[in-house]
Formats: C-alpha cells, sequence, structure tokens
C-alpha cells in the first residue's frame, strides 16, 4: 500500500489526540515540513496511563498494538523502514547486519524492518526468561512500566556478529552494522541504555537506529552525536516521520489526575457481560512449520524467513475456512508474540473478501475513554495468561470491544495456551461477550535446539499437545479430525489372537493392553466391502443426514463433533461433511478413546474442556449393541462437569441411546474392516507403561497398510449421495424430533437372556448386532454366530468371515438383532458343565 493511502487509511473525522491535548496542553509538532503537523497526526494519538515517570502515551496508528490496523498496512510500514536501512547501509553491509527489536511493541515491527533488509538475521529483547537458554546481555527501558529486557539468542555469536555462510571466516562478521528497532525515539534513553550495554560487551564501529516517528526535543537531538563521539562508533537515525511533544508545567501530575478521575469507565461492564453467557471458541489448526521460530525471542535467520514465506497462503486459508460469514474481522496477537499473526493477517487479506484488522494484547495498563478524540476508546481486563516470571497479573486489548468485529482471530504460542486463556474470565471468555466468532490459532513455542522440551513448573496441569491429525497420523486430512491420543507406532503392541483372548478371560490382561494382529482381507473379502458399499451408501447417507440434522436441531448450530475412536470416526467425519455440504458449517471434529472398565481418556476431556464449551461437545459412536460403552460413558462423566454423556450414533439397534440415524440393524460397511476403513489408526491402548498420568491414551498409525487402504473410498462413496437423501432426511428428522425416543434397552435384555440361554453367563462375550458381529470374528475368538432367519445381504461378509474361520452360524428366531457374534467362553468358569468339560453347544 502506498504512503498517501495508508495515511487515508490512519486519518480520522477528529484526531484522536484531542482529548488530551485540550485537557493537558500537550502538543504535536511536526518538523516543519509542510503538512508535518497533519502527518504526525494521522500516524500519532495521544492516550494517559498511571505511570509515574510518563502520564500521556504516543499512540501509534501503524503498529498494530493498541489500535486495530489493516495487517498490509502495519507491515508495509515495517519493511519500507527495513528498505531506507539497506539503502543506507548498502548491500554488502545489510548483509552482515543483525537486527535487534524491543519488547513488547516493536517486536513486530523490528521482525518487518528485518525482512525488509531481506538478508538478515532478526532477534528481538524478551520479558519472558526460558529455562537453559544463556542470558547474552539485557538493558533497562527508563521510562515503561515493565523495564527489564532479556536477550537471548539461541546462536550466542548473533550479537557478536559472527553469523553467517557456514564457510565464512567469522572475523568477517565480527564488525557488523546492529540496526535497533523501536516505535519511537523520544528522548533516546532507551536506545542508548541498550547501545551501551551491548558495546561494552560486543563493540562494533556502526549502529543504526529504526523508529516510526522520531520525537526528540531540541536538547535530545545533541546527546546521539555526543554519545556515538563517546564509544568512538557511527549511529544513524531512521525515521518515517519526527516532529516534537510539547509539555507544559505540572502535566505528569494533571495526567494522573485525570487518570484517576476517568478510571474504570472505559472498561465497565466488560466483565458483567462475560457472565451473560459464552460462546464457543473455534481452534483453527495452523499447521505451523515444524522448525520455524514463533517470532525473534531466540533469533530469525534468513532460512527461517525462506521456510516460512511459501506457507503462509496455506495458513491463511485455513483460518478464512473457519471465519464462516464473518465481515469485519480482527486478528489479535499477544504481547511479544506481533509477527506471526501480522503475517497471518496481511496473508489472509488475499483470501477474503472481509475486511481485516490486526492489534495485539498487552501488559501496559492504558486509560480507555470512549470518544472520538481519545486514542484508546475501550479495554477488555483479562488475567495473564502465559504464567509470567514477575506473576499473575492483568493484561488488556485495546479498542476491540465496541469496534464491531464479528469474528476474532486470537493469535498465541503455545506456552500461553494455558486454562487461564480459556478460563471464566480469561481472555477467549472477554471477547466472546463482544464478537459473534471466537477463533483460537496456537504456533508451538520455539525450543532452542539442544534444549528438552518441558512444560514450565508454574503450569499446572502441564499442557497437552495438539491434536495429531493426517498425513502424519492417519490418512484423513487434516481438517477431517484431530486425534486426542499419543502415536505409539513405534511400538510393538500385536498379540496372537488367542493368546490375547486367554489372557483376557483369564484376568491376566485388559483387552486395551495389546492390539490384535491387524486382519488382512482377502481380495474376496475385499470385492465384498466394495459391492456392500456399494449396495448400503444411499442408506448410511441417509442415516449420517438425519443424525446430524437431529444434532443441530437439539444441541445449537455449532456443535463440538468428539468421535469415540475409533468405530465413531468415521461417523464423525461424515457428520461434519454432511453439515458443511447442507449448511457450510465447518465444525470441529475430535476422536477421543474409550475403554470399556476403564473409561474415558480424562485428559482428553480436560483438553476438550480448555479449548471448547463441554457444553457443546457432541459424542458420536458408530452404532449400539448391548449399551456398554454408552453406560462407560455416562459414568466416566460423573466427575466431569459440563460434559451431556449422550451419544449420537448411526444405527441404535439395541434402543440404548435417543439421538440416532436409524434403530435398523444393518450393515454399515465401515463395521467391516479395521483400521483400512479408520485412516489407518488401530484400536486404542491404554497400558500403565506407555501411557502416563497425563498423556492421551495411544494407537498406532498403520503406513505400511496404505495401499489397502479405503478410508477416503468409503467416506467420498456415502457423500455422493448427500444429495439424493435430502427430502427423505428432512422427513426422517422431522418424524424423529416429535417421536418419543427414550431409550427401550430392549438389546440389553436381549444379551441377559442369550448369554444365559446359551451358557456363557458374562455379558461381555455376547456381541450384538452386524457391526459388533464383525469385530468379533476379526479380533477375538468366536465360537458361533446368531443369525436373525432370513436375514440377507447384511450377512454376506459375516458368513464369509465365519467361513473362513470355521465357525458355525446359526439361524434363530425372535432376535432383534439381524445378528450376534458369542466370543468364546473356553477360559470363563460359567463356560464349563457339571463334569468340567467346555460348553459346545445348547
Amino acid at each position: 500500500m502506498s504512503e498517501r493511502a495508508a495515511r487515508k487509511e490512519t486519518a480520522n473525522v477528529v484526531w484522536s489526540g484531542s482529548w488530551v491535548a485540550e485537557r493537558l496542553g500537550v502538543e504535536l509538532v511536526g518538523n516543519g515540513k509542510p503538512d508535518g503537523d497533519r502527518e504526525l497526526r494521522d500516524l500519532l494519538g495521544l492516550a494517559l496511563r498511571r505511570n509515574p515517570k510518563r502520564a500521556h502515551l504516543l499512540v501509534s496508528n501503524v503498529l498494530g498494538k493498541h489500535v486495530p490496523q489493516k495487517p498490509s498496512v502495519v507491515y508495509g510500514v515495517g519493511f519500507e523502514l527495513g528498505r531506507r536501512v539497506r539503502e543506507l547501509l548498502g548491500d554488502a553491509e545489510a548483509r552482515r547486519a543483525v537486527v535487534l527489536g524491543y519488547a513488547e511493541t516493536a517486536t513486530g515491527l523490528g521482525h518487518a524492518v528485518a525482512d525488509g533488509l531481506g538478508v538478515a538475521p532478526y532477534l528481538h529483547s524478551t520479558r519472558r526468561p526460558v529455562e537453559g537458554v544463556e542470558r547474552a546481555g539485557g538493558f533497562e527501558e527508563s521510562h515503561s512500566h515493565a523495564t527489564s529486557h532479556l536477550l537471548l539468542p539461541e546462536d550466542p555469536n548473533l550479537l557478536a556478529g559472527a553469523c553467517g555462510p557456514a564457510d565464512a571466516d567469522t572475523d568477517a562478521y565480527a564488525d557488523a552494522p546492529l540496526v535497533l528497532v523501536d516505535d519511537e525515539f523520544s528522548t533516546g534513553n532507551t536506545v542508548l541504555n541498550t547501545i551501551r550495554a551491548l558495546h561494552e560487551r560486543y563493540p562494533r564501529s556502526r549502529y543504526v537506529v529504526v523508529a516510526l516517528v522520531d520525537m526528540r526535543s531540541p536538547a535530545d537531538h545533541g546527546r546521539l552525536t555526543e554519545f556515538a563521539a563517546e564509544i568512538g562508533a557511527r549511529v544513524d537515525l531512521v525515521a518515517r516521520s519526527s516532529g516534537t511533544v510539547t509539555l507544559p508545567d505540572g502535566v505528569l501530575e494533571k495526567g494522573q489526575a485525570l487518570v484517576t478521575a476517568h478510571e474504570g469507565a472505559g472498561s465497565a461492564g466488560s466483565r458483567a457481560a462475560v457472565e451473560q453467557g459464552r460462546r464457543p471458541c473455534t481452534r483453527v489448526d495452523l499447521q505451523w512449520p515444524v522448525g520455524v521460530p514463533d517470532g525473534g525471542r531466540h533469533g530469525f535467520t534468513p532460512a527461517h524467513r525462506a521456510a516460512l514465506e511459501p506457507v503462509l497462503p496455506a495458513m491463511a486459508a485455513r483460518i478464512a475456512a473457519s471465519l464462516g460469514g464473518a465481515r469485519r474481522v480482527l486478528i489479535l496477537g499477544f504481547e511479544e508474540l506481533m509477527y506471526a499473526p501480522l503475517r497471518l493477517g496481511a496473508a489472509l487479506e488475499d483470501h477474503t473478501d472481509a475486511e481485516v484488522r490486526y492489534s495485539t494484547t498487552t501488559r501496559s495498563p492504558v486509560l480507555a475513554v470512549d470518544d472520538p478524540g481519545y486514542a484508546i476508546r475501550s479495554r477488555l481486563v483479562f488475567p495473564a495468561h502465559d504464567n509470567p516470571a514477575d506473576g499473575p497479573g492483568d493484561r488488556y486489548a485495546y479498542n476491540v470491544a465496541g469496534a464491531g468485529f464479528d469474528a476474532v482471530v486470537v493469535t498465541v504460542d503455545s506456552t500461553a495456551d494455558t486454562p487461564e486463556l480459556h478460563a471464566p474470565d480469561g481472555l477467549l471468555a472477554q471477547l466472546a461477550a463482544h464478537t459473534d466468532h471466537v477463533l483460537l490459532a496456537v504456533v508451538p513455542s520455539y525450543v532452542p535446539s539442544g534444549l528438552p522440551s518441558y512444560v514450565s513448573e508454574r503450569q499446572e496441569p502441564p499442557m497437552l499437545p495438539e491434536p495429531l491429525r493426517g498425513p502424519a497420523f492417519s490418512s484423513y486430512a487434516p481438517d477431517e479430525v484431530g486425534w486426542l491420543l499419543q502415536d505409539l507406532s513405534d511400538t510393538e503392541l500385536e498379540a496372537p489372537t488367542e493368546e490375547r483372548e486367554e489372557a483376557i478371560q483369564s484376568g491376566g490382561a485388559h483387552y486395551a493392553e495389546s492390539l490384535p494382529v491387524e486382519y488382512q482381507p482377502s481380495a474376496q473379502y475385499q470385492s465384498l466391502f466394495k459391492a456392500a458399499l456399494d449396495l448400503s451408501a444411499a442408506r448410511v447417507a441417509r442415516a449420517v443426514g438425519t443424525v446430524t440434522e437431529t444434532v443441530l436441531a437439539e444441541r445449537g448450530a455449532r456443535p463440538v463433533l468428539v468421535s469415540l475412536a475409533r468405530a465413531g470416526t468415521p461417523v464423525g467425519v461424515l457428520m461434519r461433511r454432511w453439515a458443511r455440504h447442507r449448511h457450510g458449517l465447518d465444525l470441529p471434529h475430535y476422536a477421543v478413546s474409550i475403554v470399556r472398565g476403564r473409561g474415558i481418556d480424562a485428559n482428553a476431556l480436560r483438553w476438550l474442556a480448555a479449548h471448547h464449551d463441554p457444553a457443546d461437545v457432541v459424542f458420536v459412536d458408530g452404532w449400539t449393541g448391548k449399551g456398554a460403552i454408552t453406560r462407560e460413558l455416562s459414568a466416566a462423566l460423573d466427575g466431569f462437569g459440563g460434559f451431556n454423556s449422550e451419544i449420537a450414533v448411526l444405527a441404535d439397534p439395541g434402543g440404548c441411546v435417543r439421538t440416532y440415524g436409524t434403530r435398523e440393524d444393518f450393515l454399515i460397511p465401515s463395521a467391516c474392516l479395521n483400521s483400512t476403513v479408520s485412516g489407518l489408526i488401530s484400536r486404542t491402548v491404554l497400558r500403565s507403561d506407555l501411557v502416563g498420568p497425563d498423556d492421551f491414551h495411544g494407537a498406532k498409525f498403520y503406513r505400511e497398510l496404505a495401499d489397502t487402504d479405503v478410508s477416503g473410498h468409503f467416506l467420498d462413496t456415502v457423500a455422493d449421495h448427500f444429495d439424493e437423501v435430502v427430502d427423505a432426511v428432512d422427513a426422517e428428522t422431522k418424524e424423529l424430533l416429535a417421536a418419543d425416543r427414550a431409550p427401550t434397552w430392549e438389546g440389553w435384555a436381549a444379551v441377559e437372556r442369550i448369554s444365559e440361554e446359551y451358557g456363557i453367563h458374562d455379558v461381555n462375550l455376547v456381541k450384538p448386532g452386524v457391526g459388533e458381529t464383525t469385530r468379533v470374528l476379526l479380533r477375538r475368538v468366536p465360537w458361533k454366530i446368531l443369525a436373525k432367519r432370513g436375514a440377507g445381504a447384511d450377512l454376506e461378509h459375516i458368513r464369509l468371515l465365519a467361513g473362513q474361520r470355521g465357525v458355525p452360524v446359526e439361524e434363530v428366531d425372535e432376535l432383534p438383532y439381524t445378528c450376534v457374534g458369542l466370543i468364546h467362553p473356553k477360559y470363563t468358569r460359567g463356560a464349563t458343565g457339571a463334569d468340567g468339560r467346555a460348553v459346545e453347544s445348547k
């Protein structure tokens, strides 16, 4: 964007410094060139703060800190300053330069300046100490409310200038120019403190100071020249604009009195608004490139820049896809994390027709006054959420409340993705009271090489990792599902089926502690699966549509789908596809582990509660058998407030739930196979030596089975029938919503009867329904199959599998299911008769 366009964008009908100027007599005076005063007022407004050293605050309209601005304008201003520095230094010196930005306000500006140079590494100071990173220096900012700055470069030679090509003579870089970037150059004290501290440790012959505005008084102009002569170095200054601030006598006392008189008015009601209710937060998976730092806290090199640039459009596209119909969008960065959200925002401008603005939260307390002549119109107050070293405290977001944003994309690093962020009085809740849609994008906090990846001791409990996604974990597309699991792909977990069965039934092991050897379908069985899919795809599509429409009608317009891995996962993906196809909704979808007898993954619930409103979570499964998992989930959620234990299933032949697509027991083709129809993911694993108290349950990704994977084929085939079943879905949904859908538990009663009738005396060895019977034949030691007399095509694959394993199929009458699988009771006490021999028939 041109300078004229940028000035037009930031210009106000009423100058945003007039309120302070009229009451305190503070004036901004340009440098004497034509339109100098107007240029300065276009760039700066005025505000007041409670600071014993300086009451007034120069508020930049192009920095992107306090005043939301177009990201392209913010980035363009810094980039152009970098170009000017490159012209000043020349290409050869620019190639050896190091750029240093100031926390927190100028971290993004300094990074944009480094981008403008194009060839220089970047580092910014920080107020966040990082364990294991040696401090390379520090300095004080005399007028700031938080004064101490740390320098923590990953490369200890960065500030010494010994950086460059790997094969270069490092002595040639020992006198590299240092470019220091801040938002304003007022007294010059901060810059002089920095140069003095660094020059004692890393002397060099040239410094360049860069600022948006040079606001030094005439008396201060000579100080820089005198200082340069004192240290024997050249110090240049590059600024976008220049002028002075005139301050009348007593301005500090008058300013503090004004702050006292107006304090609290600008943020009144913001916390009360949160009490009225919270909207859900949508998490956006950025897929930030591995190895690229989140910013310049530990250094950001030209190589990092080259890795980031090509993936910015794709990350912006993922944000755009989650915005829905938002027309006015704010990208809200987090304190020192300014560059990543700035670049994402600038890229987003190219991927949406929405109006995009950018600003960040801050540690700095500033008075808010809702007046067009004042630069800070509103403020949100919320607790710090990155466990700061100096302890808890308030943080602020300015000019967001009342600004008319219908979507806010909060961008933080993973260190700041804490329970405090998601708390009822946290930033996300504060924003939800002022906008229709809050999104959260998390950039992984960069850990310098050679340091262990650790969680700060101040974080209790430890933060859990982000969900696993394809293609790194599963063959599903990354947006289809996030797996709240840990990857155990490299762990040997498989055991022969008979060996597992003996251990399970004898009480020597739980079924979730190992995995069966993955069934490899024969060519005949694969053909049978494809034929079954062609035959039932429309029927499955209808059930998908019906259960999804029922969920949307009863559980809100933007539910969070949480499928029970792994049988529920294909169903959850299909429900998500239906919601997008029919309603344009982009529903979050995760897969979690639940284990009979052990409960649901408590850490997965903790993650969900931290990232979404638990009331929005809808648990999804493929089908019900006798309802054991339904009961397991209900019991497991007793200790977790806010979650609804009701499960939505595709088919409910057992009458165990009230939210379903059908109660018919028919062949759902995804039940025919194991991992090859479920994204190549194994059944979940829970074993104490592999899953710690703060870990997700585990699972394996069978990458080696990619050639036989039909997961995508199953989804696409069913989804291709969505349009043709719309009318039937609407009619069925209307009928279901008006019907009595209370669970009958008919299936449980039938299982108890069969267990006793066949001398098994253990309901866990009776698996009712087509899906569960298939699992018995694929994973367990089957004893016999009970088939409803006259059942046809739905049981072709059952008969094929039973024939392959030598298992008898017995046709029976009065069966509430199409079929029932009986696990061999060889190892149970109830399976023996009076003579001690195994029961073989009844």
